[in-house]
């Protein structure tokens, strides 16, 4: 890896790297905010709208066929919204204009996704995933490059990505919380009475036909849970785009912001750590969204937890708590290093899972947290982990191009997610296992392939991600000896401008 020069350690030690623009605590977290309604939108489209759909269209393996579909147009979409707010430059900035005219596009594309009349066939859903993705890319390809680009210190960009994931996980959390509600308010609160009994059994010897108390309709709640979480994205997404758009200012512009589309993508295909680090994400992103499309039939039908909203909002809890540790251990050992252990144990505890059978309330939620817990440390290693990268673009190109590279990791971790959603719905959905009806209703094929593709798919797609990181090249220390390298030549360069001048 050809990206340091034999001055670049003297240069190192001589002066300490900063390049932090003067960025306070409280600006990393107003920035980070807008991550609460980005996170929102991903769990129903992950857990609830397959269902839903699959449901009302009669077949989980064409939801998932148009998911890929409609997800494909990221192709275009993301690389296109990277190169722009790469290149624009505004009086309001480069990253700002684009989430502003985002925002409202994403209020209305996701009210007509979520709350579908009942008339609406395959062209709708089509359609509303289509405009819905690519709402979404005009926020979130600037936002994250944005975020990059408010430090170059390689502890500070941890310390960002974490606000950022914390807010992260703060969404989610809301989002679980929404569908949480609208199961204990149904049915006259039975839902409610469910969830005592069940811990109160639990927690007891186990006594008592817990199950016989279920409503027996619960895929019935999809509707309203997909209603209020629309309404959730539609009034968040505008407060606080607002707040981060008028509240944080962007960086100032390097000396070069400006890089050739061809040259750009030269230096990006010639970026080792960036090619490595693409696949690490698109392995894990895969791996997860197996686990997710089928996550809500696994944990109703398969084990019978009756309130989906109250496990999912447990898991996040877990994930919030457990931001601290991963940043700590990412400081401490590395963050590639921290990724490693945390794919380790979220490998283990997915193949716990596969003991599980109906009833094992306690034994799924303890496995529930654990996997919780982990989930902090895959959402923002490996967005920190491609901050670093960008450096040796940096280096290489004289630019600052933070949005084409978000724009090719966010494409690459959206590809993973629609082709992986799609070939786990297919896959039960083709052997027999129905969304409406259950286990019970199901072929015992789908059923074994539910299990399957929920305990030990994503453990295959990890081992993929195992060797990519083991031998990560970017350490602290060469990232360090990096910064130096890019601190000595914006000096150069400065001091060039003003003799000129």
């Amino acid at each position: 890896m050809a990206i340091v020069d034999p001055e670049v350690a003297a240069a190192a030690a001589a002066k300490p790297v900063s390049a932090s623009h003067g960025l306070t605590r409280r600006a990393i977290y107003l920035h980070g905010s807008l991550a609460i309604p980005l996170a929102i939108y991903g769990y129903p489209l992950a857990i609830w709208l397959p269902a839903h759909y699959g449901a009302s269209l009669g077949s989980l393996a064409l939801v998932g066929t148009l998911l890929m579909l409609a997800r494909f147009t990221d192709v275009f979409t993301d690389p296109l919204m990277g190169e722009i707010s790469d290149r624009g430059r505004t009086r309001f900035g480069r990253r700002k204009p684009y989430m502003v005219l985002g925002a409202p596009c994403l209020m209305i594309s996701s009210w007509f996704l979520f709350v579908p009349p009942d008339s609406a066939g395959v062209l709708y859903l089509l359609c509303w995933l289509t405009a819905f993705f690519a709402s979404a890319t005009m926020i979130q390809i600037p936002f994250r490059a944005w975020g990059a680009e408010l430090s170059a210190d390689y502890h500070v960009r941890s310390r960002i990505t974490a606000a950022r994931e914390f807010f992260v996980l703060s969404g989610l959390l809301l989002a679980a919380a929404v569908p949480m509600v609208v199961e204990i308010v149904a049915d006259g609160g039975a839902v409610s009475e469910v969830f005592v009994s069940m811990w109160r059994d639990m927690i007891g010897a186990f006594s008592g036909d817990i199950m016989n108390r279920v409503p027996s309709d619960r895929s019935a709640l999809t509707g309203p849970v997909l209603f209020w979480l629309a309404i959730t994205i539609i009034v968040l997404v505008p407060l606080l785009t607002a707040l981060v758009v008028t509240t944080v200012k962007e960086p100032p512009p390097a000396a070069r912001e400006r890089v050739p589309v061809i040259e750009g993508f030269k230096h990006m295909w010639r970026n080792g750590p960036m090619r490595r680090v693409l696949l690490i994400a698109f392995f894990v992103i895969a791996g997860e969204s197996l686990r997710n499309a089928v996550s809500l039939f696994f944990i109703r039908d398969i084990v019978g937890i009756p309130t989906i909203g109250a496990a999912y909002f447990l898991y996040f809890v877990a994930g919030i708590a457990a931001i601290p540790f991963w940043l700590w251990m990412g400081k401490k050992v590395g963050k590639h290093r921290a990724f490693l252990g945390t794919l380790g144990f979220v490998s283990f505890v997915s193949a716990a899972n596969l003991l599980l059978g109906y009833g094992d309330y306690l034994a799924f939620f303890c496995l529930f947290l654990l996997k919780g817990f982990a989930f902090g440390g895959l959402q923002f290693l490996p967005l920190a982990m491609l901050a670093d990268v960008i450096d040796v673009d940096s280096a290489r190109s004289g630019g600052r191009r933070a949005g084409a590279y978000f724009a090719v990791i966010g494409l690459s971790e959206k590809l993973a997610a629609a082709i992986f959603t799609g070939v786990a719905l297919n896959i039960v959905g083709l052997l027999g296992y129905q969304a409406m009806g259950g286990a019970s209703a199901s072929a015992e094929e789908g059923v074994l392939a539910l299990r399957l593709v929920y305990c030990l798919g994503p453990i295959a797609l990890y081992s993929l991600a195992v060797p990519l990181i083991w031998s990560y090249p970017l350490t602290p220390e060469r990232h360090a000896r990096l910064r130096a390298r890019l601190e000595r030549r914006s000096a150069r360069l400065a001091a060039a401008k003003a003799a000129d001048s």
